[in-house]
């Protein structure tokens, strides 16, 4: 027998680099699954790019309550306001993307592309969308000495006395002052837009009589038109919501296609696991099914929605769209 028919020491040694790795390979692939079904081993921060207190802080906290409780992990919410919402956003752009930044946003996100010329994230590129966790509604208000009782009534009244009517918002360039500039282009109206710093200024300022009309989110405005300080006149959801059942909502009152919601998004930045995008989407869904949770969503004028990846991804690529129209529309301007 020749030399040939055994392997050379190259060779052999060749044929056990081999098999030692075919050997350690499944155990690296196991030892990995099993880090990624542990996610989340440590707490984790959850970007809130909005002061304390408004409807995306809520839902936040709601979900970091819940979440928390699941995992056995302290979830912890961070609020970095500022920059019409920018700067929070940047900060989890940023952020390593292990999974442990979560970022939960509003409908920012889909507006401001639109409105500012330079970010520095891409509503595209820079995070995976998870889910959008609940939504509210947009509500057109009155003070109650404003004598029209619905949307088209107050249109009669405002082309009745051209230049007169100011409309409230939270500020320049939110969704709530969006709503109304829809409702401008669409019927022609001479309105004045006052903006101010949040929800709550804005509100005062119909209830106290500055501005005859308001643009409002739903939750922030509610107590005040239960208390019948201010008269709601239309809302812009797809159906009534259960908390102003008695508002109609703007397609009912012959405005086609009116639908604007407030979303309280959430988004892990590019490049998180993929295990960890699927455990926080479910655990999410899971969160927002209980009768409990959803029921104080509901008593603050969010509706819970818990959406897949996919429909959510494709929601902020029509809500970008719509909004980026309505800006460049209405000649809005952000400096």
């Amino acid at each position: 027998m020749s030399d040939s028919t055994f392997p050379s020491t190259r060779n052999r040694r060749l044929l056990l680099a081999v098999a030692l790795t075919a050997a350690i390979l499944p155990g690296a692939a196991f030892a990995q699954g099993k880090a990624a079904e542990a996610w989340p081993s440590r707490p984790v921060r959850m970007i809130v790019p909005f002061a304390p207190g408004g409807p995306t802080d809520i839902v936040a906290r709601l979900l970091a309550q819940r979440l928390g409780e699941m995992w056995g992990q302290s979830v912890l919410v961070d609020n970095r306001a500022g920059a019409g919402g920018n700067l929070g956003v940047e900060i989890a752009a940023k952020a390593a993307p292990d999974g442990y930044t979560v970022l939960v946003t509003s409908s920012s996100y889909v507006v401001n592309p639109g409105l500012y010329e330079k970010l520095r994230w891409d509503p595209f590129r820079s995070f995976i969308p998870v889910t959008n966790a609940a939504t509210s509604p947009i509500v057109f208000v009155v003070h109650p000495g404003v004598p029209a009782k619905s949307m088209k009534e107050l249109v009669g009244l405002i082309k009745s006395q051209p230049g007169k009517f100011s409309y409230a918002s939270p500020g320049l360039g939110t969704t709530p002052q969006l709503a109304c500039e829809m409702f401008r282009l669409q019927t022609g109206l001479d309105i004045q837009h006052v903006p101010y710093g949040g929800a709550g200024p804005a509100t005062t300022s119909v209830v106290a009589s500055q501005n005859p009309m308001g643009c409002m989110a739903q939750p922030p405005a509610t107590p005040q038109i239960v208390a019948g300080k201010i008269r709601a006149l239309g809302i812009t959801s797809a159906k009534r919501v259960a908390s102003l059942p008695d508002v109609p909502t703007m397609v009912e009152q012959g405005f086609a296609n009116f639908v604007a919601d407030n979303m309280n998004g959430v988004f892990l930045p590019a490049g998180a696991p993929a295990a960890a995008v699927r455990r926080l989407h479910a655990d999410i869904v899971k969160a927002l099914q209980q009768p409990e949770l959803r029921e104080r969503l509901q008593s603050q004028g969010l509706d819970p929605v818990g959406d897949s990846p996919e429909a959510f991804a494709a929601y902020i690529r029509q809500q970008i769209a719509l909004w980026a129209k309505v800006i460049k529309d209405a000649g809005i301007k952000v400096e």
